[in-house]
């Protein structure tokens, strides 16, 4: 066989080879497709009257699998966006209260392997904002009025809103159930509210927005003939007295 064929057979055996080994290595240190395994989410929330964009609203997801929260907040022309873990349902919150008016679940199928969403879901919201509002899991002490530290989460999320919404006041009220005298008990609502208006004004909010007032047992939202309605009368409300348009 001449030399030069010989040559060529050698250099095409060689490059042959050499593809061989490139493609094997390829194979092998391939990164894994690594599609998101999560959904993106646009929206947009209006005021239910004037359907004007609300601007600063905390949006809250709420996961109904696990209970975990994620929050987004509208910029000014009232949109929204984020991402959610997929194969689960959102109880959808405003400002962390549930919005019954308007869409308040979001459900976003599991996906399959190898496999992601090519749109994004889209949640329009129209929310007409509550006047008045009861703080959950805000506590004191059996006859007192220093808070609980458990307290704490559920204020500092009034303070942030407060910051959220610098032109609007609020009242803190306080109320009591029917246990005791009606002058202790609307001393102690009164001295509550101040708790927790001191306690706002530690987080930076301005001593003008806010106004503690006591009202006792005088206002019951339960019957007080059961240990139940008695808890649920003890408890402090928040009024907006003046609303950010």
């Amino acid at each position: 066989m001449p030399v030069c064929k010989l040559i060529l057979m050698k250099h095409f055996f060689l490059l042959s080879l050499a593809c061989n080994i490139l493609l094997a290595t390829n194979a092998q240190t391939a990164p894994a497709l690594n599609l998101p395994k999560d959904a993106k989410v646009d929206g947009s929330i209006v005021d239910m009257r004037s359907k004007q964009p609300k601007n600063n609203e905390l949006i809250i997801f709420r996961s109904q699998k696990n209970n975990n929260e994620y929050q987004v907040i509208s910029d000014e022309g009232g949109k929204f966006a984020t991402r959610l873990p997929n194969g689960d349902k959102y109880d959808i919150f405003i400002m962390g209260f549930k919005d019954t008016v308007s869409q308040n679940v979001l459900d976003i199928p599991a996906l399959g392997p190898n496999s992601y969403y090519k749109n994004p879901f889209t949640v329009n919201l129209e929310f007409d904002p509550p006047k008045t509002f009861v703080l959950e899991n805000v506590e004191f002490d059996f006859g007192k009025s220093l808070l609980r530290p458990s307290s704490y989460p559920a204020l500092d999320d009034l303070s942030d809103y407060l910051k959220r919404k610098p032109n609007e006041r609020i009242e803190i009220g306080g109320h009591t159930d029917n246990v005791g005298s009606d002058a202790k008990n609307l001393i102690l609502s009164l001295e509550r509210a101040k708790s927790i208006v001191e306690y706002l004004i530690s987080k930076g909010i301005g001593n003008d927005r806010l106004v503690a007032k006591g009202y006792g047992a005088e206002e019951p939202i339960e019957e007080n003939t059961t240990e139940e309605g008695r808890q649920k009368n003890r408890r402090t409300e928040v009024k907006i007295l003046d609303q950010d348009q």
